[in-house]
């Protein structure tokens, strides 16, 4: 008689061979011809990704020789734009995109500095589009860390018009009555721009403190003194500070003296500290809401306020639409600034690059100008308190701010990022 284990190993073979004689429904058994293979549907994702790019944000700021264009992006545009020119129009086209509807407000508002459309196409892609009429040439180029998209437009010659009637034919129609262009703001140049170097802490207030005795306030205004010598070499910037001595002043006087002399940027020069020694580095930032704990500790810190105080006043609060150029035009201003700074100290030291983060600091809120705050190293970290107390680190430190803030200013420079 077979075994209880038999009988279920030979009931699970014939059910097996029943399954097999089965219709499979819409067609026989079998190989079907290749026209009626159906891909899985999990296959259909992978074959056809959804859009997972968005332009979250747009911007535009007209600077002396060109007009900049920035997309801010979810995630870096895959695969890569592709450009179009025709004879009335430029056109970018970022597939497998899709565009925030914060940024369709923004591009289609009164205040946006010009004329552009972004549309979507039927294969998915964004389509900015600007008309070329006064822009003479352009470059777009990525960036990452944030990722984003950048267009530069050259503006065309105040004669480029009136050109066309000399190089032959028809002279272009006349019209009645010539209708006189809108004012338009002066254009910004170098010798227009005021900078404020703010050397954090002084006086009654050390700022940071190294372990070998190292003061934050006396080192941050050495470098901002290098840094003030620097720009005011190049004769078309003015630079005032908020301390040349050490003296101490408030927060918010700090800020007032920046507004009340109309500053176009705010540079905040700081040291920073941890409870690891091992932790050394530097980060750049702009206001925001704290982009992580250590964030919000440092401006806690910055601020002079304890942490849970901080937090309720600062951390929530939201920037009014007043602030949006100015929030922008801070966060280019410190990812320019860092990435040049980074890139000058490397050429003499290893430095960890902490990146760019938010944070309510109080000085980057009560200005009213695109403003960074700089955190060069920590002084609690034994070879960067050594570093800080070196002449020249010192100056290497305020070269390498000074040639981020030239990356921002300069047009050339700026282009080549």
């Amino acid at each position: 008689m077979p075994s209880t284990r038999m009988v279920f190993l030979y009931s699970c073979i014939s059910l097996f061979l029943l399954a097999l004689s089965l219709p499979v429904m819409g067609g026989e058994i079998g190989p079907r011809p290749h026209s009626w293979v159906e891909t899985p549907p999990f296959l259909h994702l992978i074959a056809n990704p959804p859009s997972s790019t968005t332009i979250r944000n747009i911007r535009a700021h007209r600077h002396n020789k060109y007009t900049r264009v920035v997309l801010d992006l979810t995630r870096p545009v895959q695969p890569a734009p592709q450009d179009h020119r025709t004879t009335t129009e430029f056109q970018l086209e970022l597939p497998s995109t899709q565009l925030a509807t914060d940024a369709i407000a923004k591009s289609t508002a009164d205040s946006f500095p010009l004329k552009l459309d972004l549309s979507t196409t039927s294969s998915g892609s964004i389509l900015l589009t600007i008309p070329i009429e006064g822009w003479r040439s352009y470059k777009w180029y990525l960036l990452q860390n944030p990722a984003r998209v950048v267009l530069d437009l050259y503006p065309a010659p105040a004669t480029a018009t009136n050109a066309k009637s000399s190089a032959g034919g028809e002279p272009p129609p006349q019209p009645s009555r010539v209708e006189p262009p809108p004012p338009q703001p002066p254009p910004v140049t170098k010798k227009d721009l005021v900078i404020v170097i703010d050397p954090g802490h002084g006086g009654k207030d050390p700022g940071a403190l190294g372990r070998k005795g190292t003061r934050e306030k006396d080192v941050v205004l050495t470098i901002a003194n290098h840094l003030r010598d620097l720009l005011t070499q190049e004769g078309s910037t003015k630079v005032l500070m908020t301390r040349e001595t050490d003296v101490f002043v408030e927060l918010e006087d700090r800020a007032k003296f920046a507004n009340t002399h109309k500053a176009d940027l705010f540079v905040s020069i700081h040291i920073n500290s941890h409870p690891q020694t091992s932790v050394k580095g530097m980060e750049l930032y702009h206001f925001g809401e704290a982009s992580d704990p250590r964030a919000l500790a440092v401006a806690a810190r910055e601020n002079g306020t304890p942490l849970e105080k901080d937090a309720a006043p600062w951390q929530f609060i939201l920037a009014d639409k007043l602030n949006d150029k100015k929030i922008d035009d801070s966060r280019e201003l410190a990812w320019t600034t860092k990435k040049s700074l980074v890139k000058f100290m490397n050429s003499y030291y290893k430095i960890n690059d902490h990146g760019v983060k938010t944070a309510p600091f109080f000085v980057l809120r009560m200005t009213t100008m695109p403003a960074i705050l700089a955190e060069i190293a920590f002084i609690s970290n034994p070879t960067e308190e050594k570093l800080l107390q070196s002449p020249t680190y010192q100056k290497r430190m305020a070269e390498g701010i000074f040639n981020g803030l030239q990356s921002y200013i300069t047009p050339l420079q700026t282009a080549s990022r």
